[in-house]
């Protein structure tokens, strides 16, 4: 800080003092009872109090201006930095401000500027045949909501595609709800309210099945919108063979039922196991155990070189030299 100070000595560097107010936000937030705030950085000019300004998308005209303790201030100078009180919706981070001398200047730079912005709504890598998880993004200050936003676009998007439709800072309000039931989207709040509008609107309308869930930790905002993404996605189906029977005599058999004699070649047996009927090595059928025993006695497991009869149900007629081979499928979420 010293060398800038020495530089900025020597090369008697200065700001525009007599230029119109210039500057850009460095944070911004809705306060329940203030209304818009935000933190702004002066570049050149002197920002004063009842000043009009305007910023890409936001209108104000200066209630206040405090110091960074907090305290009222009439005036702010260049690279001071100051809290503004008096903008119509809060402006966005990064965005530059000017000060104007009449309201209708002011609102021909934010009508020109609305015109090169699009709506607010992120998509990445939009793929119609993959599913697809909605959010509506709100949160105290930009700040917290520019960096979520990094963070959420960065996950694995190659099964499942993740899509911001608003990002705003504020109370989750009646106009998220329309939007979240229309689109079937989820809404996550950072550090946010529901407001008592919507809460009364979901108890007296139980039809509308939105999804809120609001946080204090980054983290776990993050896992929930992940653990969402995974949800939507079908749970992946395994099949892990136990065993194999190699059928020696058919004893009975009617409709979709047979009684099979066999040997245990491979694995285990147990009742209640699905079962794959091989022919010559080509499956040929399906079906399951009924009724596993030994020595004509009911037994729940047998293993490998144990003879067996099997009560068996499917949709294939057992021939003498089939294999049967027993297993389980097994269910795993799915995995972004």
């Amino acid at each position: 800080l010293e060398m800038i100070l020495l530089v900025a000595d020597m090369q008697e560097l200065k700001a525009e003092i007599d230029a119109p107010a210039e500057g850009f936000i460095i944070e911004s937030y809705m306060d329940s009872l203030k209304g818009p705030v935000a933190t702004v950085i002066v570049e050149k000019g002197i920002l004063k109090n009842k000043a009009l300004i305007a910023t890409d998308l936001a209108l104000a005209k200066v209630k206040s201006l405090e110091n960074f303790l907090g305290k009222p201030i009439t005036e702010a100078y260049p690279s001071q930095p100051v809290i503004v009180l008096g903008f119509e919706k809060v402006p966005g981070v990064g965005e530059k401000f000017k000060s104007y001398s009449t309201i209708e200047e002011a609102l021909a730079k934010l009508k020109k500027e609305e015109q090169k912005r699009e709506i607010n709504i992120s998509v990445v890598d939009i793929d119609p045949n993959k599913k697809v998880l909605n959010i509506i993004l709100k949160g105290d200050v930009f700040g917290s909501l520019e960096a979520i936003e990094s963070v959420l676009k960065n996950l694995p998007q190659d099964k499942v595609n993740l899509r911001i439709l608003k990002t705003e800072v504020g109370d989750i309000n009646e106009t998220d709800i329309k939007l979240a039931d229309m689109s079937g989207a989820q809404i996550i709040g950072f550090r946010v309210k529901i407001s008592p509008a919507v809460l009364q609107l979901l108890k007296n309308n139980t039809k509308k099945k939105v999804r809120i869930k609001t946080f204090d930790i980054i983290y776990e905002l993050i896992q929930e919108v992940r653990y969402g993404m995974e949800k939507s996605l079908e749970p992946e189906i395994t099949r892990k063979e136990l065993g194999r029977v190699k059928s020696l005599i058919i004893f009975w058999g009617e409709k979709n039922r047979q009684i099979v004699g066999g040997k245990i070649i491979a694995g285990e047996m147990k009742k209640g196991l699905k079962l794959d009927v091989l022919r010559d090595e080509i499956k040929v059928g399906a079906g399951r155990i009924i009724n596993l025993q030994r020595d004509k006695k009911d037994v729940e497991k047998l293993v490998k070189g144990d003879e067996c009869g099997i009560l068996f149900e499917g949709n294939i007629k057992i021939e003498k030299g089939d294999i049967l081979s027993a297993y389980i499928e097994e269910r795993k979420k799915g995995e972004l």
